[in-house]
């Protein structure tokens, strides 16, 4: 009889243990569940606009999007030429430039994006720079780096012999095929001198 007691003492024993192990888990999981915060991130490709369009301003240059859903959300771009050349829809976030943008004064503008409640000013989202680049095309002509170049080659010097270099140089943006290769050309005395690709 009292091995059955015994026996039944330690069976109650366990099963206390074990309602209150998954009591706790499940507290564990329910404060988990309440204090989890919903993941924010703001959306958005690479911003880019080319240079010199020649359609009516404002051009527009991109989307700052943020996954936050509140019906008062404002947006914000701070930074570089902010408010003056690039301005942003503040309900859209549909960013625009307002001037004609020419890429070999300014290559690229760094700004910041904000979103707020419009109601009492307050952040919904950290802030978050943001690139854009000022695209290229081909409107540099090539010049030539000093306005004489003097050579001179003695009398019967064979033919190919050298006889001065010149260098002309484009400030269109040289990682784009074509923009900034330079090409030579003798156009009066060819008759006795050739130039090559290299000048």
């Amino acid at each position: 009889m009292s091995h059955l007691i015994l026996l039944f003492s330690l069976f109650l024993a366990l099963e206390f243990a074990d309602g209150k192990s998954q009591k706790s888990t499940q507290n564990l999981c329910s404060n988990y569940v309440s204090h989890k915060r919903q993941k924010r991130d703001w959306i958005w490709n690479q911003m880019h606009i080319k240079e010199e369009i020649d359609t009516p301003l404002p051009h527009h240059v991109g989307k700052i999007t943020s996954s936050v859903r509140n019906n008062n959300a404002k947006y914000i771009i701070e930074g570089e030429y902010a408010n003056t050349i690039f301005k942003v829809e503040e309900t859209s976030g549909d960013v625009y430039a307002f001037e004609r943008l020419d890429r070999e004064k300014k290559a690229e503008y760094e700004l910041t994006a904000l979103i707020i409640d419009r109601t009492n000013n307050r952040s919904l989202e950290r802030p978050s720079k943001f690139i854009i680049k000022v695209y290229d095309i081909n409107d540099n002509a090539p010049v030539f780096v000093q306005k004489l170049f003097n050579g001179s080659v003695p009398e019967m010097s064979p033919v190919g012999t050298s006889v001065t270099k010149v260098t002309a140089v484009d400030a269109d943006d040289p990682t784009v095929s074509g923009h900034a290769t330079v090409t030579y050309e003798v156009t009066t005395g060819g008759e006795y001198f050739t130039i090559d690709d290299s000048g």
